[in-house]
C-alpha cells in the first residue's frame, strides 16, 4: 500500500530535503517566537458561571482582582520608618503614572487595612492592570516590572500576571535543561543501538525537524486560538520522543533491506511499505488520542492537544519523507563511522513445532516460549501486579493547582505564601458573589450563616449591582472551599435578583464539573477511534477491543503511582516538589490522552510483526511467540530512548510537567515490560485463532480498505537463525531490528 510513496520520495528527494531545510530555518527564526505568543492561563471554561461572574463584576463594578501583588520588605526597617514610606510612595506614584496600570492600592491609603505584615517589616501593594486579554496583561506586567523595585527594599512580585511571566520563564529553563540532559544521553544510547554515528544521528535530525516544525504550526494557530505555554514542553517531549521511535524503526528496516541484497531505491520502497505502515498507524493513534482533548472548553487542554498533535504529525511525516529521502542519498554510507562495540550473541535453534519460534535471541526466545507454555499464569500474575499498582488511584482527591506548581523560591509563590502567613487580614482568594436587581445586604447576612463561612460583606456597589466578598476557613483549592461555593449557589436568590458566584473556589468547582461532564465522551472518542484504526490495520475485531482494555490496565497502574507520589507526597525531596494532597484534574486528563496514545503505539509495534507471522504461517501460537521474540528487543530499545527524553522533563521545576513526565515514565516501563512483553502475548495465546476473527462483511471491508503491509519476498530458511539486536539481518515487527 505504501510502496508508491517510497518510489515518489526517491524521485523528488532533493525537493523533500529543500522543503525540510526551509521548515527548519522558518522554525528556528519565526517559529521560535512562539514562546512570546503563548499564554499562561486558559484553565477556565469560558462559559462557566465563575467566568461570567468575573467578567460581569469587572464590567459593572470595576476590576476587583489585582493583576500584580508587589511585596516590599526590609530586614531592619519597618513600614513606619520615613525612608521605607518614601520609597514605597515613590513606587506607587510611578506605577499610577503608567498607562498599563488602572489603579494601585497600598498601605499608604487610609482605607486599605491589612496590608502590613504582623512584624511590620513588610507591606504589599495591589496593582490593577488595564483591561485586556491574559497575554496583554502579561505584556503589561513585563513593561512595569522595572518600576516595582524600591531602593533599599527587597521586592518580590506575585499575582496572576507575575505568575504567568514566571511560569513562562521556568518553562523555558526546564526546556533548556531537558535538552541539555536528554540529547547527549540519547546520542550515546543511539550509538550503542545502531553501532554507528551516522545512523545514530538520524533520529535526532528528525526530532529537530519535528520540534521546529511544530513551533511553526503552533505559532500560526496562536493567531486563531489561545494556547498554553506548557504546550512547548509537550511539543518537545512528543516531537523528540516519537521522532526517535519512528526513526529507529525506519532506519533499522532500511539497513536490513540493504543487507538482504536490495539496491537503494528498492530498499527505500520496501522500508516505506513496511516500516512506513507501522509509523502511520502509530502516529495516527497518538493524534486521535490527543484530539479527544479538543472536546473540553478549557483552552489549556485544547492548546496542549494542538501542540502534541502538531509535533507527532510532523515527526510522522518527516519519518516518511525526509528520512527516506536522506537514506536514499546515503545508501550504504548509512553504516559509515562504525563504532566497534562488543557483541554478545547466542542463537536458539530454529524450530517449527506449534508454539515455537523461528529463531532469535536467547533472552527473548526464552520469554516467548515461557509465555506460550504458561499463558494463564502470566496473565493472572501480571494483572495482579497491575491492580496493586492501580489501587492508590481509588483514593484520588482532585483539587485546583496553585502557586505550589512552581519551585519554592519562585517570587510569585513566595509572595502568596508570605501573604497567607504574615498578612492574616489580607483576605486572599475570597468568594465573589455578584448581585443585581435587589439589595445585597440581606443576602450577605444569609451567606454569613452558612457552614464554613467566616464573613460576608458588601464591598462594592454601583447602581443596582453589588459585590459580596465572602471569607471562608478552608484552603482555597480544597474540597471544603468548593463546598462553600456550591452552598452559596444553592441558596435561593433574592426576589427579582440575578446572582453569580465566582472566585477561586467557584472556578475549581466549575472546572471539576466541566471535566467530569466531558470525560466519558473523551474516553468514548479515544476508544472508538483506536478500535476503528486498529481494525483497518490488522483486520481483527477482538484485538482492537483487547488493545483498549490493555491500555486501561496499563494507564490505571500509572495513575496509581502518580497518586502515590504526587498526592501522598512520596519522593518529594528526590523529585523536588511539594505535595498539595490532591491531584489537579486537567493535568491528569492530559496525561490520560498522552498515555493512551503511547500505549497503543507499542501495541502497534507488536501486532504488526504478529500479523506478519500470522499471514505467513497461519499458526497463532507461532505467530504470537515470533512477534514477541522479534519485537522484544526493539520495543525495549525504543522504550529506553523515550524514557531518556521524558526524564529530562520529569526533573523540571513545574509540577504540572513533572507529573506528566513521571506518569509517562511509569507507563512506558509498565507497558513495554509487563503489558506488551507478557500480558498481551499471554492473552493472545489464550484467544487462539479468535485473535483474527472478523465477520464476513467486516472481513471484506478489511480486505478492500485495510492498511495492508507489503508481503515479504525474501525466502524462508529452515536452519539459519536471525541474529540478535545489533546484527545486520534481524527483523522486527515488520521493521528490521537494528544492526
Amino acid at each position: 500500500m505504501f510502496g508508491w510513496w517510497g518510489r515518489a520520495v526517491v524521485r523528488v528527494r532533493w525537493w523533500v530535503i529543500a522543503a525540510a531545510l526551509a521548515l527548519v530555518v522558518t522554525g528556528a527564526t519565526w517559529g521560535a517566537g512562539v514562546f512570546g505568543a503563548l499564554t499562561g492561563g486558559g484553565y477556565a471554561d469560558p462559559n462557566s458561571e465563575s467566568n461570567r461572574a468575573a467578567k460581569t463584576i469587572a464590567a459593572e463594578l470595576g476590576r476587583q482582582d489585582p493583576g500584580v501583588l508587589v511585596l516590599w520588605s526590609s530586614d531592619t526597617a519597618t513600614v513606619d520608618d520615613p525612608a521605607f514610606r518614601s520609597a514605597v510612595a515613590a513606587r506607587v506614584a510611578a506605577l499610577r503614572a503608567r498607562p498599563e496600570v488602572a489603579g494601585v492600592t497600598s498601605y499608604l491609603d487610609a482605607k486599605a487595612p491589612g496590608m502590613v505584615s504582623k512584624d511590620r517589616h513588610a507591606t504589599f501593594a495591589a496593582v490593577q492592570l488595564a483591561d485586556g486579554s491574559e497575554d496583554e496583561k502579561l505584556a503589561a506586567y513585563q513593561a512595569i516590572e522595572p518600576e516595582l523595585h524600591a531602593p533599599g527594599l527587597q521586592m518580590k512580585a506575585g499575582g496572576l500576571a507575575a505568575f504567568g511571566a514566571q511560569a513562562n520563564a521556568q518553562t523555558k529553563e526546564d526546556l533548556t535543561r531537558a535538552e541539555l540532559f536528554s540529547l547527549p544521553v540519547l546520542l550515546v544510547l543511539l550509538i550503542l543501538v545502531f553501532r554507528g554515528l551516522i545512523a545514530a544521528l538520524s533520529p535526532l535530525v528528525i526530532g529537530g525537524i519535528a520540534i521546529l516544525g511544530a513551533f511553526v504550526a503552533v505559532r500560526t494557530l496562536t493567531y486563531f486560538t489561545e494556547i498554553s505555554v506548557f504546550a512547548i514542553n509537550v511539543i518537545t517531549l512528543l516531537g523528540l520522543g516519537m521522532a526517535v521511535d519512528y526513526s529507529l524503526f525506519v532506519v533499522s528496516r532500511f539497513r536490513e533491506e540493504l543487507a538482504n541484497g536490495r539496491d537503494v531505491p528498492a530498499a527505500i520502497r520496501a522500508t516505506v511499505a513496511t516500516a512506513g505502515r507501522t509509523v502511520v498507524v502509530s502516529g495516527l493513534t497518538i493524534v486521535l488520542a490527543l484530539s479527544s482533548l479538543l472536546i473540553f472548553p478549557q483552552p489549556f487542554l485544547g492548546g496542549m492537544a494542538i501542540g502534541g498533535m502538531a509535533a507527532v504529525l510532523i515527526a510522522m511525516l518527516a519519518s516518511l519523507t525526509v528520512l527516506p529521502a536522506v537514506l536514499s542519498l546515503l545508501g550504504h554510507r548509512i553504516d559509515m563511522l562504525r563504532v566497534p562495540l562488543p557483541r554478545l550473541r547466542r542463537a536458539v535453534p530454529r524450530q517449527r513445532a506449534a508454539g515455537s519460534v523461528a529463531g532469535g535471541s536467547t533472552a527473548w526466545a526464552k520469554v516467548a516460549h515461557s509465555v506460550m507454555r504458561r499463558p494463564v499464569f502470566y496473565a493472572i500474575g501480571v494483572l495482579a501486579v497491575l491492580v496493586a499498582f492501580a489501587l492508590p488511584f481509588a483514593r484520588v482527591q482532585f483539587g485546583g493547582f496553585d502557586e505550589r506548581v512552581l519551585p519554592a523560591d519562585t517570587p510569585a509563590r513566595v509572595v502568596t505564601e508570605t501573604l497567607r502567613t504574615d498578612f492574616p487580614a489580607a483576605g486572599q482568594n475570597p468568594i465573589d458573589v455578584y448581585v443585581a436587581g435587589a439589595p445585597a445586604g440581606p443576602f450577605a447576612t444569609t451567606i454569613a450563616g452558612l457552614p464554613g463561612v467566616t464573613g460576608a460583606q458588601v464591598t462594592a456597589t454601583r447602581g443596582n449591582a453589588s459585590l459580596i466578598t465572602v471569607g471562608y476557613a478552608a484552603e482555597p483549592t480544597t474540597a471544603a472551599a468548593r463546598d462553600v461555593a456550591a452552598a452559596i449557589r444553592d441558596l435561593p436568590p433574592p426576589a427579582g435578583a440575578t446572582v453569580l458566584v465566582g472566585g477561586r473556589p467557584a472556578i475549581d468547582l466549575d472546572l471539576l464539573n466541566s471535566l467530569g461532564a466531558r470525560l466519558p465522551w473523551m474516553a468514548l472518542i479515544m476508544a472508538v477511534a483506536t478500535m476503528v484504526l486498529l481494525f483497518f490495520a490488522f483486520g481483527s475485531v477482538l484485538l482492537p477491543i483487547k488493545a483498549v482494555l490493555m491500555n486501561v490496565v496499563s494507564i490505571g497502574a500509572s495513575f496509581g503511582v502518580v497518586v502515590w507520589i504526587f498526592q501522598d507526597g512520596h519522593f518529594e525531596n528526590l523529585l523536588r516538589f511539594e505535595s498539595t494532597g490532591y491531584i489537579e484534574p486537567s493535568n491528569l486528563i492530559l496525561v490520560l490522552a498522552v498515555l493512551f496514545g503511547l500505549a497503543t503505539d507499542y501495541e502497534v509495534f507488536l501486532l504488526s510483526r504478529v500479523r506478519e507471522e500470522w499471514d505467513a504461517t497461519g499458526n497463532n501460537t507461532t505467530a504470537v511467540a515470533a512477534g514477541l521474540q522479534h519485537t522484544g528487543r526493539i520495543i525495549t530499545a525504543a522504550a529506553l530512548l523515550l524514557i531518556v527524553v521524558v526524564a529530562g522533563f520529569a526533573t523540571g521545576g513545574v509540577t504540572v510537567i513533572k507529573t506528566i513526565g513521571v506518569g509517562m515514565i511509569v507507563a512506558i516501563i509498565v507497558d513495554a515490560t509487563l503489558v506488551r512483553a507478557l500480558l498481551v502475548p499471554a492473552t493472545m495465546r489464550l484467544l487462539g485463532r479468535w485473535n483474527w476473527w472478523a465477520p464476513g462483511p467486516l472481513g471484506r471491508l478489511y480486505a478492500r480498505y485495510g492498511i495492508h503491509e507489503t508481503p515479504r519476498s525474501e525466502p524462508e530458511s529452515s536452519d539459519v537463525d536471525p541474529p540478535e539486536l545489533g546484527s545486520s539481518t534481524a527483523r522486527s515487527d515488520g521493521v528490521a531490528a537494528v544492526r
